[in-house]
């Protein structure tokens, strides 16, 4: 249920963001008329139809992408008609038959003179339900991975609806206070005939805004109200635990860089810790790394760690140091360490790479790859990464989300092997520090936001508009905005990645932050892709990364996160650009530190 409520205030703050100004003119174009034979028919058919294509998309196939954007074509054409018919009703008289009596309806419905058809009203919601795309927020972005995890179910079906229903609910309340005004000014000025036409012009100006894109791009970076805050605010009040329960939600990780906000969710004092129930089943890897398949009940009479992380996310690189040494320092007092590898990319869920990120790593406790996701569905985790202790009766007793809080974590160890029975227990805290990509963040200087290259998480993108899954030739802005980014060259936007398609190309990021890092890869054929970085059009000198040299020269040679740039000093904000000098590098994400 707090789920529920946190979808649908979700959807009621899409009201304030620019991604919902191109339906606007569909909703009122049933200002004046019967709300319940009307405009709630329309909004119905807009949240029903919302909620089963986000479903659907969410759960992958590519025949429903393409069945989605096909759709949206068909409705775009019915928007056209309805648009034209309130413009111009003599032109709809003259268009082809099934034509003319589909505009007719519709038209017919919108006067407010005539009685409104809630038939018609609904197939107008339907159709304005397939072209709306909502701003990916916080709140939106839990929802649809969630979805994408745990695939097509009652809870991920219900969940969109809150979240179009909160949308619905909004726009009902625009709607019944326009239309009071636009009964006002029909019945004061006499200007229906003008108001008409104009909705005609509008609706037809929000046709056009759709096929152009404009609903997704450009109003997306001219807003002058962001949600976004607000959403993390609700997001940060109500979705994490309350009590000692464990987590019950959706299973969305608020990949890397939103693990910041969720640092404080463990809120038990390490002398109270509560019972959170059975440790969960660990059927379902695919495979186990360092150990034989391991099962619940094989751990009784252990205390047990249990770390959900994935090699490429740097939030769980900067935890690996004290997980390691906790598993070396209390392995002899009775603790087993346990690492189940959830993939956040596709080339994660390939098992060498696994097993070599792994050895790469120095990590020796036993490792499950979770390549489906059992595990966590069983945990009901959201977050990477995710800490959660077992004591030796087989009961969950703590967990904490994302970095940081290390000391609490390592007394709740402690406490639950004392009360397993184990002697000689230290007392004092691990004191580490990670070299590398593994050195703790310095959170003062961390501004920046993860930013996904892909189009189905992307953000402040500076080149125009992406095109989906064709190559296309983009122009890096000039002068990037703080935290925006962009793409020289000929690329590939793909769902999850970028892939550079031309002989060479390049990335800019405007950033704060004293670490840049970027998930990449090689082409399809493996072969090694050099690269040249840049910081306000230099070469990094003593800012370069561990992964490249001072002179800005690196190569990309796996599939993994490659620190490009650590700031000595004070930080301030920096244009990075990075040149790849050979062709099929595909980028993921950017993270910061």
């Amino acid at each position: 249920m707090l789920l529920l409520l946190l979808a649908y205030l979700g959807g009621a703050l899409t009201i304030a963001s620019p991604c919902i100004l191109p339906v606007l003119p569909f909703v009122f174009a049933r200002a004046g008329q019967s709300f319940s034979r009307s405009g709630l028919p329309l909004l119905a058919g807009m949240a029903m139809t919302f909620a089963l294509v986000a479903t659907l998309a969410a759960v992958g196939g590519g025949w429903v992408v393409a069945a989605n954007q096909y759709g949206r074509w068909l409705a775009l054409v019915l928007m056209a008609v309805f648009g034209l018919a309130l413009l111009l009703p003599r032109l709809a008289e003259r268009l082809t038959h099934p034509l003319v009596s589909a505009g007719a309806r519709l038209s017919e419905a919108a006067q407010a003179g005539g009685r409104p058809r809630p038939g018609a009203s609904f197939l107008l919601g339907i159709a304005t339900g397939l072209l709306w795309a909502p701003c990916a927020g916080p709140i939106l972005g839990l929802v649809l991975t969630g979805a994408a995890l745990q695939g097509a179910n009652v809870a991920s079906t219900l969940l969109l609806l809150a979240y179009a229903a909160g949308a619905a609910t909004s726009l009902a309340l625009a709607l019944l206070v326009g239309g009071r005004v636009f009964t006002a000014m029909k019945r004061s000025l006499g200007v229906g005939e003008w108001i008409r036409r104009g909705l005609g012009i509008a609706m037809l100006a929000g046709v056009a805004a759709i096929a152009s894109g404009l609903d997704t791009g450009v109003l997306a970076h001219i807003s002058t109200v962001s949600t976004g805050g607000l959403e993390q605010v609700l997001v940060d009040r109500l979705a994490k635990p309350q009590g000692g329960g464990m987590m019950q939600s959706s299973g969305h990780p608020p990949a890397d860089g939103a693990d910041a906000a969720m640092r404080s969710a463990a809120t038990d004092p390490v002398s109270q810790l509560s019972d959170e129930g059975d440790l969960p089943s660990l059927d379902g890897a695919v495979q186990w790394l360092n150990t034989p398949p391991l099962k619940a009940q094989d751990l009784r009479g252990k205390v047990v760690l249990v770390d959900f992380w994935t090699y490429s996310c740097i939030n769980c690189l900067r935890s690996l140091p004290y997980v390691k040494a906790w598993a070396d320092k209390y392995r002899d007092r009775g603790l087993v360490v346990i690492g189940v590898h959830a993939p956040e990319f596709a080339f994660e869920h390939d098992r060498d790479n696994v097993a070599r990120a792994v050895r790469q790593l120095g990590i020796d406790y036993p490792v499950a790859i979770d390549n489906n996701f059992a595990i966590w569905r069983a945990f009901n985790n959201m977050y990477w990464p995710a800490h959660y202790l077992v004591d030796a009766q087989g009961r969950v007793r703590y967990h904490h989300f994302g970095e940081g809080d290390y000391a609490e974590s390592e007394q709740a160890i402690q406490t639950l092997l004392r009360e397993a029975g184990a002697r000689d227990v230290a007392t004092e805290l691990t004191e580490t520090q990670g070299q590398g990509v593994q050195q703790a963040a310095r959170m003062e200087d961390e501004h920046s936001p993860e930013t996904y290259l892909g189009y189905d998480r992307a953000e402040r993108f500076a080149s125009g508009q992406a095109i989906r899954d064709a190559a296309a030739t983009y122009r890096a802005p000039a002068k990037p905005p703080v935290d925006g980014w962009g793409l020289a060259g000929t690329w590939i936007v793909g769902p999850e990645r970028a892939t550079l398609s031309g002989t060479s190309g390049r990335i800019v990021y405007r950033f704060h932050a004293r670490d840049l890092h970027l998930v990449l890869g090689p082409g399809p054929d493996g072969k090694p892709v050099r690269f040249r970085v840049t910081l306000d059009g230099a070469a990094p000198g003593d800012a370069h990364g561990v992964d490249v040299a001072p002179d800005g020269g690196g190569t990309v040679t796996e599939q993994r996160l490659y620190q490009l740039v650590r700031q000595p000093g004070q930080v301030a904000d920096r244009t990075f650009s990075v040149e790849f000098l050979d062709p099929g590098v595909a980028a993921y994400a950017f993270t910061f530190g």
